[in-house]
């Protein structure tokens, strides 16, 4: 949009010349335009009650003035700061940190600054000294990043009165909460495995109490004893390439694995280096699936076959409901369940002929 830079009439009284030097202020704005501070205060926060002709001469005395409102400026004319805070927990993983920039990203977009705190303890205390801190900061809302149950239990019982969204975790009430659809990811993944032959499924599984890796592990038994497979007992790991690395060393010596689901990408790279060093080849006598899709996936020997999550529309759909729920809108305007896809690549195959 094209904005006339005409200079406006002189204040009453005043030469425009006397500005000179310093900074105008809105009280200066207000002056020139001949209205009150209230009334400029309005026009900067868009009020429908303005009149044309009045919001007009506001916008001519600014520009006349080279005003530009200051962050502060508009947080007093409207009662925001127009900052939102992020509570995180294990930011380092390529999911968190994916969903924090993809909130950064939507925040920046929108207008607002973005305060984060990350947190390596779930404690309830922890949780609530983070909360106030960035309640003090003049936090507008908060979007907690929550992947494990503990810290859903301690923003539960925390009784937070900001506006807040969680991440993963459903603290029921009146909360909204924004996930990735990890049931329909585990389905999927396991449901692939099955129709290409193999007789089951084992499956490498996050940390326990973690609500994905729950989740994920729940769908997998679901889906294996849904197609009457037999179901293997759950490796657990802990999110690393190490712990898939140690994980599939015992699976690589088992003859009868033919099919690995893994509930991240990065313990199914510890999974493919363990079955190589094995002399397992995939997919010939191994298939392996992941979760996720980092970016690397792709490039892997072979190219693993794994489930996305769109961790940018997570945080931008997140950002969106704090944004209705700072305004006041209870009724949840977006889906608050993201859609996950399985993409197959080159990791699995046929089921091996015995």
């Amino acid at each position: 949009m094209t904005r006339s830079t005409a200079d406006g009439p002189a204040p009453r009284g005043r030469s425009r010349r006397s500005f000179a030097g310093a900074r105008p202020v809105m009280d200066d704005v207000a002056r020139l335009a001949g209205v009150s501070k209230q009334t400029v205060s309005r026009v900067l926060n868009d009020h429908p009650a303005v009149r044309p002709e009045t919001r007009a001469a506001v916008l001519d005395a600014m520009r006349a003035l080279g005003y530009r409102p200051s962050r502060s400026a508009r947080s007093l004319a409207s009662g925001r700061t127009r900052m939102v805070g992020v509570i995180s927990f294990d930011a380092a993983r390529y999911g968190p940190a994916s969903i924090l920039t993809a909130i950064n990203t939507a925040a920046q977009g929108a207008g607002y600054l973005v305060s984060s705190i990350a947190l390596d303890t779930a404690e309830r205390d922890t949780v609530v000294r983070a909360v106030d801190t960035l309640s003090a900061e003049g936090a507008d809302g908060v979007i907690a990043i929550a992947p494990q149950r503990r810290v859903g239990t301690a923003l539960a019982e925390a009784r937070i009165d900001t506006p807040m969204v969680v991440l993963e975790n459903d603290l029921g009430g009146r909360t909204p909460l924004i996930t990735a659809d990890s049931w329909a990811g585990a389905r999927a993944a396991t449901g692939h495995l099955l129709r290409l032959g193999h007789t089951t499924v084992h499956h490498i599984a996050g940390p326990t109490g973690w609500t994905s890796a729950d989740v994920r592990t729940d769908s997998w038994r679901e889906t294996l004893t849904a197609a009457g497979a037999e179901v293997p007992d759950a490796l657990i790991g802990d999110w690393s390439a190490d712990s898939g690395y140690e994980l599939g060393r015992r699976l690589a010596r088992r003859p009868d694995v033919t099919a690995v689901f893994a509930s991240n990408d990065q313990m199914a790279l510890g999974l493919l280096r363990a079955l190589h060093e094995a002399g397992r080849r995939v997919p010939d006598d191994v298939s392996v699936v992941g979760y996720d899709d980092i970016p690397e996936a792709a490039h892997l020997l072979p190219p693993l076959t794994t489930v996305r999550t769109d961790f940018a529309e997570i945080g931008s759909r997140a950002l969106r409901l704090l944004l209705d729920r700072i305004d006041g809108i209870d009724e949840p305007r977006v889906e608050p369940v993201v859609p996950v896809e399985l993409i197959v690549r080159r990791s699995t195959g046929p089921a091996p002929a015995h």
